[in-house]
């Protein structure tokens, strides 16, 4: 297991914490391994625009935890990445609820990754679609 994956799965068994984002908007692993990510948060007026729905940044940023997570699962030791482009479809408005993002990697490179993820809310129903391609580079030592 990469330090990478180790660090994930540390955060999915709770004992450290993802990143302050995951804190902020309370997103939770669900499950993690094998170029796969399914995170969830609750959906709380507080995350709301002007028009009393979910900030569509949040689904983005909700999105793009499971997505790193998932591929943070498919590293070699000593590679990083970052996203190169994302986009996002809006399927349906959300008011409340759980939401449930679940991301892949589609096709691993040796550079670049392609990622899909779905979001889906408590009746099961797609709230987004997003894809995303990331750049994966190998630190050098002392990086």
């Amino acid at each position: 297991m990469t330090a990478l994956a180790d660090f994930v799965r540390r955060w999915q068994e709770g004992e450290v914490t993802l990143a302050p984002i995951t804190e902020l908007l309370g997103v939770r692993p669900r499950s993690l391994g094998d170029g796969r990510a399914e995170v969830e948060m609750d959906a709380t007026a507080r995350l709301h625009n002007a028009m009393g729905i979910l900030h569509g940044g949040v689904l983005v940023d909700l999105a793009d935890v499971a997505i790193g997570v998932a591929l943070a699962t498919a590293v070699e030791e000593g590679e990083t990445f970052s996203t190169l482009q994302s986009g996002i479809t809006y399927l349906r408005p959300v008011q409340q609820g759980r939401l449930v993002a679940a991301a892949r990697v589609v096709q691993r490179g040796r550079t670049i990754a392609h990622m899909e993820c779905e979001i889906r809310d408590d009746r099961e129903r797609p709230v987004a679609r997003i894809t995303s391609s990331l750049v994966i580079r190998r630190l050098a030592d002392g990086e």
